[in-house]
């Protein structure tokens, strides 16, 4: 069986992994001149984890990452408003984008991977699958879907950085204040990723210095420390597709449901999508198997999309002193054990086993 995979990122990847392991053939089309990640720190939550297990790279990446830490949330003074210990947690693990995309682009033979490639739905007549993963101004969602909306300006804009270090003794948090959000990732290796985010127009001018000047520390010496900092404008699928499948074209990823970042789930969700995708062709005829993988995959993604949206609302889009208040003081009332299950609800998820064509169990 012969599949081809638009999009070399990491749910890209990520499907081509996956989709080998249970026997099939696949090139992966990247439209780029080369292979590569752009972006700072990611964090593969518990069910990314799972995942990347199924793949047999959940070790390298766990390697590669922080190693287990406390962590919480924070108000923008520094005070914790939800403190979470290493011990009892489920997994966490941080980690680079690019050292996340090389550990799945090692895993596949250079010989099913072209780059330079401007692919179509055309690209795709002679395989047995397409599997689109060409992220969130998808071209092949544009072709089967020409009357969707457009991607939506989710009313933030971001910047991004990796602090070299070393930074000693910081933990994994984020933290909510007036109209922005921050977070500190730090790396296995000394360096710590860290984001920071505001509710802006999009395309304003502004400086996240003067914006976070007087947020606790480490977030200014963070920023200060980073040489290259990236900024991005947060989009989203707002409108939820109404099948991720059309005849034997897949979406996964971000061309299926681009979300916003605020429950830090759009990565896991694509590498979800690969595992659950390479299951389900493992085990039935292609027609039956797409069905299965939409029936599995869209109810899922589309409720984390809505709930991801949901939080940006409660944390990064308050603005107002009062509303702020009342959110932190909600936050420090939980107890511990209230807040973890609230925080890793969406990361209860269990990788479906990924045997050679014919032998897989039922998706779970």
């Amino acid at each position: 069986m012969k599949a081809i995979v638009i999009g070399g990122g990491l749910g890209g990847l990520a499907a081509a992994v996956a989709l080998r392991k249970v026997g099939w053939d696949v090139d992966v089309l990247e439209r780029a001149p080369e292979f590569g990640e752009v972006g700072a720190g990611i964090g593969m939550m518990p069910n990314a984890l799972r995942a990347l297990d199924e793949l047999g790279l959940g070790a390298e990446v766990r390697r590669l990452g922080t190693p287990r830490v406390a962590g919480g949330i924070r108000a923008a003074d520094g005070r914790w408003l939800a403190k979470l210990p290493a011990v009892g947690q489920e997994e966490i693990v941080a980690i680079h984008r690019a050292d996340l995309h090389r550990t799945l682009l090692e895993a596949l033979p250079a010989k099913c991977l072209h780059n330079n490639v401007k692919a179509t739905l055309q690209d795709g007549v002679d395989a047995d699958l397409v599997v689109a993963a060409d992220g969130i101004r998808s071209g092949i969602r544009a072709q089967l879907f020409p009357h969707f909306p457009e991607p939506v300006y989710a009313g933030a804009t971001a910047w991004r950085g990796v602090a070299p270090g070393p930074f000693e003794d910081l933990e994994i948090a984020q933290t909510l204040g007036p109209g922005g959000e921050c977070g500190v990732l730090p790396l296995g290796d000394g360096r710590v990723c860290w984001y920071v985010s505001t509710v802006a127009p999009p395309n304003a001018d502004l400086d996240p210095f003067e914006l976070f000047e007087k947020w606790h520390d480490p977030i200014p010496r963070l920023m200060a420390a980073t040489e290259n900092i990236l900024r991005h404008d947060i989009f989203e699928l707002a409108a939820p597709l109404p099948t991720y499948v059309r005849g034997k074209v897949a979406l996964l990823g971000d061309a299926a449901h681009a979300m916003t970042p605020y429950l830090g789930q759009g990565a896991c969700m694509a590498l979800e999508d690969a595992v659950v995708l390479a299951s389900c062709v493992a085990d039935d005829e292609l027609p039956s198997a797409l069905a299965r993988y939409d029936q599995a995959r869209r109810p899922r993604t589309q409720r984390i999309a809505r709930a991801a949206r949901q939080i940006g609302r409660f944390g990064l889009e308050l603005r107002n002193p009062v509303a702020v208040g009342m959110r932190d003081f909600v936050f420090r009332a939980l107890p511990s054990n209230i807040a973890l299950r609230g925080m890793t609800r969406f990361s209860a998820w269990q990788a479906p086993r990924l045997h050679p064509i014919g032998s897989n169990p039922s998706v779970t």
